[in-house]
């Protein structure tokens, strides 16, 4: 338990004032339907106030937060994909799905997050964290791989949606 904090409730309390809106982002990114998302944010929480009660600072809190948000979310995403049709794809198969038109440009960050939602959860997670500004130390940190090859992930991602992203524009005009 870190120093400072007289219990798991206090410490709670502050991850989820300070990372509450990242949690929420994440859920969002994670599960399209609204009521999932929900229990998705639900779950994410409890797990996140049960971990606290191992937290022994071997990293930062932050760092504990977005490793226990997001490892609850894949595996919530492995469950779901064992209830229910949905398919992740690579990268390149995620290239080669065209892009439905919208008619609407306040539809764009719905894309982006269903383009998003499309990756797989390694892929998904380096891209979600790098949307949260997180640099490739951090992020290799809370994955697992190295910085070097979280900036790569970074960049071909940020690449390969924007050219989805734009694919679904130009169709739109």
């Amino acid at each position: 338990m870190r120093a400072g904090y007289s219990s798991q409730d206090e410490l709670y309390e502050r991850c989820a004032a300070e990372h509450g809106p990242a949690l929420a982002r994440l859920a969002h990114a994670y599960e399209s339907d609204p009521d999932n998302r929900r229990d998705l944010l639900q779950e994410i929480h409890l797990a996140l106030w049960r971990s606290l009660a191992r937290f022994d600072e071997r990293c930062s809190l932050r760092t504990w937060v977005y490793r226990v948000a997001h490892n609850t979310a894949i595996s919530w995403t492995i469950r779901q994909k064992r209830t229910g049709p949905r398919t992740l794809v690579s990268l390149d198969e995620l290239d080669a799905i065209p892009v439905a038109p919208e008619a609407e440009k306040s539809m764009a960050v719905d894309r982006l997050t269903e383009l998003i939602r499309k990756l797989r959860p390694l892929d998904r997670e380096v891209i979600l964290l790098y949307l949260e500004g997180m640099d490739a130390a951090e992020i290799g940190e809370l994955t697992g791989i190295s910085a070097g090859n979280a900036a790569t992930k970074v960049h071909r991602i940020k690449s390969l949606l924007a050219r989805q992203f734009n694919a679904g524009v130009s169709h739109a005009e």
